[in-house]
């Protein structure tokens, strides 16, 4: 099941990390370092390409009132993104950014990574002390190990930048 199913869950940002589908990672092996990085990590709903590779995956950090939905993606919805986005990350890019942007024109697939927030408080409506109790810690630390496991780019693509 979809986080996006899950009432505890709120959508908070999507990120892309994008590859070449020649080094897209076994299901196993990125479950087998994502629960190795905290035991405290559960990953679930794990599902896999006909060849073992990663399909999706769904990751709960309860100490950081967080959770990730990571989804396999690749063809038009990638490739006709891939131009514009790489212009945008060229827009406001460090000189030492620029060998990574290069890199994303040979990628032809991504993860996609939906970043989940708990609801603590359901019905509560002061918003502030709601981002009191989400860190993105794990959220950083999961895309920085995945894009490891794949030789990945990292994307921000709400914020048109690297990671």
């Amino acid at each position: 099941m979809s986080l996006f199913e899950n009432e505890e869950y709120q959508w908070r940002e999507t990120y892309f990390i994008l590859f070449q589908s020649a080094k897209r990672p076994s299901a196993t092996a990125v479950a087998s370092r994502l629960k190795a990085m905290d035991p405290r990590y559960e990953v679930t709903n794990i599902r896999e390409s006909e060849s073992g590779q990663l399909e999706s995956l769904t990751l709960f950090s309860p100490d950081d009132y967080a959770a990730m939905d990571i989804s396999f993606v690749t063809g038009e919805e990638v490739s006709e993104q891939t131009a514009p986005l790489m212009k945008e990350l060229k827009k406001n890019a460090d000189p030492d950014e620029l060998d990574a942007i290069k890199r994303i024109a040979k990628c032809d697939c991504r993860f996609d990574v939906f970043h989940f927030e708990q609801l603590v408080f359901v019905g509560r409506t002061d918003e502030e002390d709601e981002d009191d109790f989400m860190d993105p810690g794990a959220l950083l630390m999961v895309m920085e190990e995945v894009a490891q496991l794949c030789g990945g780019v990292v994307v921000d693509p709400q914020a048109n930048a690297l990671l």
